[in-house]
């Protein structure tokens, strides 16, 4: 008898997940201009390709970033450490800002359920007209809350100090 006959293949992983992820640049500094945003949106959601991962919406007001994706099972620091640290290169070696771009240390992680994809998308899409009403302190803090993620005021950006 053949020892394959008897094997039982395992059944192949599935799995779904949707994450937001939000971080700013360093000290809120307003360094993500109109004229290059729309490139580095194509850039991060090249760095999630690479990485198997599925990107479902990115868009980012001058400050911070809104990144929404499909997410493929993995090192989670790591996959943040490297859309953080390639689009910082990216953005300084096209000598897109005037300025040194770096992002923030730290970010938030949301995670939602496939029903809520399209209302995500669609909250992501239209970050220009939130944030005329909401500040992204305001917008930020009312996602711990709401994710219930217990937080210090003192570590979450440092503009806060």
């Amino acid at each position: 008898m053949d020892i394959n006959e008897n094997h039982i293949p395992m059944a192949n992983p599935y799995y779904q997940i949707s994450m937001q992820l939000i971080f700013a640049v360093k000290h809120r500094d307003a360094l993500i201009k109109e004229d290059f945003r729309e490139d580095l949106h194509r850039y991060i959601g090249g760095i999630l390709v690479n990485q198997k991962h599925k990107p479902l919406a990115i868009n980012s007001m001058p400050d911070h970033i809104h990144i929404f994706f499909g997410m493929h099972p993995c090192d989670i620091p790591a996959l943040i450490r490297d859309i953080k640290s390639d689009s910082s290169t990216f953005v300084n070696e096209k000598k897109l800002s005037k300025f040194k771009f770096q992002w923030q240390e730290g970010y938030g992680l949301f995670s939602y359920s496939m029903s809520q994809r399209s209302n995500v998308i669609n909250y992501i899409d239209n970050q220009q007209e939130h944030h005329k009403k909401f500040l992204f302190r305001e917008e930020y803090l009312d996602f711990l809350k709401e994710f219930g993620v217990e937080y210090s005021p003192k570590y979450v950006f440092d503009f806060f100090e």
